[in-house]
């Protein structure tokens, strides 16, 4: 089979592909023929040297990653040969609270998915909701999850409540999608005019535009008759949590999911946007198989699809991260494996 290997930090030519023999499942392992992966930012850090949980030398990059078991261990009993599945982005962690003992993860700690054929645990994956394709499917585990975990787990998003999230990244773009199927109201950040358009279609109601409107949490809380959204997906954390801040109801909550980047080390609000509230600020960090399954019978249920902006071939590799590392994407970079 041919698969990638980081052989070298810190450059996209570090990603090098090898032959090498076919694994062979164990007993409670399925192998998997790999139709399509997508990439994260998390890819890009990990490529980097920057992500904190480090590489393993000469690892299989890639978390996310679909396609079809052609071979099954002895004891499995969680899928078949034929079965269309994905794996999930914590291989360990099947449901309740995550512990350091389940940080593990593909492309880091693990082999990931950018290769012809994958050797999973059966309880590394779930199946793939019909209605996907390949490279829908491939989109999953890590922004999807995380959409799903920032709008469900905690209070309860009532239907008529408002959702703010924050640019036109394919994480932000799943939130929109699935806060819609839940009767949210939607509204999105963006300084493009075009993007704007796209969101919209994609089933925002209201669009802000940050650049014209550097105090946009201003903006939420006008659009929404002074009461501020009771959900802010904050995706930029250090740059914009003051103004998230600002945009959140009286007793709002924030979805933190960054919470550094290489000119903020930390966080910090003014004691004029927190004293004035309520709001509680949560962590999310992706999610369990059990988010990942609910997940997939809501998207099942509605017949929602990931937002796919460019599909690679499996020779052009270096090429999709580059393509995804530019940031034009509107939606996730797939790479087609097979």
């Amino acid at each position: 089979m041919r698969a990638y290997h980081l052989e070298t930090l810190g450059t996209v030519d570090g990603i090098v592909p090898r032959e090498s023999a076919r694994p062979e499942p164990g007993p409670r392992d399925i192998l998997v023929r790999v139709r399509a992966v997508s990439l994260n930012k998390r890819d890009l850090l990990i490529l980097k040297g920057t992500y904190p949980l480090k590489a393993v030398p000469d690892v299989i990059p890639v978390s996310d990653g679909a396609g079809e078991v052609v071979a099954v261990g002895a004891e499995v009993t969680r899928f078949g040969v034929g079965d269309r599945v994905v794996g999930t982005y914590f291989p360990n962690w099947l449901d309740g609270r995550i512990t350091p003992a389940l940080f593990d993860q593909p492309g880091a700690t693990l082999d990931g998915m950018l290769t012809e054929y994958a050797c999973l645990s059966q309880e590394a994956a779930v199946r793939v909701p019909d209605h996907l394709t390949w490279e829908e499917a491939a989109c999953l585990p890590c922004v999807g999850v995380t959409a799903w975990q920032s709008l469900t787990g905690g209070e309860p998003l009532a239907p008529g409540r408002t959702v703010l999230t924050l640019g036109t990244g394919a994480l932000s773009l799943f939130v929109v999608q699935l806060a819609k199927t839940m009767g949210a109201e939607v509204i999105v950040t963006t300084s493009s005019a075009v993007k704007s358009d796209r969101v919209r279609a994609l089933g925002a109601d209201h669009v802000v535009n940050y650049a014209e409107n550097p105090a946009w949490g201003l903006a939420v809380r006008e659009l929404t008759g002074g009461r501020g959204a009771d959900l802010v997906v904050e995706t930029n954390g250090p740059d914009t949590i003051e103004q998230s801040m600002r945009a959140a109801a009286l007793y709002g909550q924030i979805v933190l999911l960054i919470t550094g980047n290489p000119r903020r080390h930390g966080i910090e609000i003014s004691n004029a946007a927190y004293a004035a509230s309520l709001a509680t600020i949560r962590r999310v960090f992706v999610g369990s198989r059990a988010h990942f399954e609910s997940m997939n019978r809501a998207l099942e249920l509605h017949g929602t699809r990931p937002v796919v902006d460019r599909v690679f071939g499996f020779d052009e590799v270096r090429e999709a991260f580059h393509y995804y590392e530019s940031a034009v994407a509107f939606g996730k970079v797939v790479v087609r494996v097979g």
